[in-house]
């Protein structure tokens, strides 16, 4: 197994919702219903990250 890189990314379901509630290793923040369009929006990294920012 290679060493991890030590950045953690979180993704949560905002329970009740559709809604998913990610925060990247920088601390932005970004809300989205797509799973698919979270992730890509996690590994984009820096790009949208200049600031916390919540997007639906």
């Amino acid at each position: 197994m290679s060493p991890g890189t030590g950045e953690v990314y979180r993704i949560d379901w905002l329970p009740g919702t559709d809604v998913l509630h990610g925060v990247c290793h920088c601390g932005a923040e970004h809300t989205a219903e797509d799973p698919v369009g979270m992730w890509e929006w996690m590994l984009a990294h820096p790009e949208g990250h200049d600031n916390a920012e919540v997007v639906r």
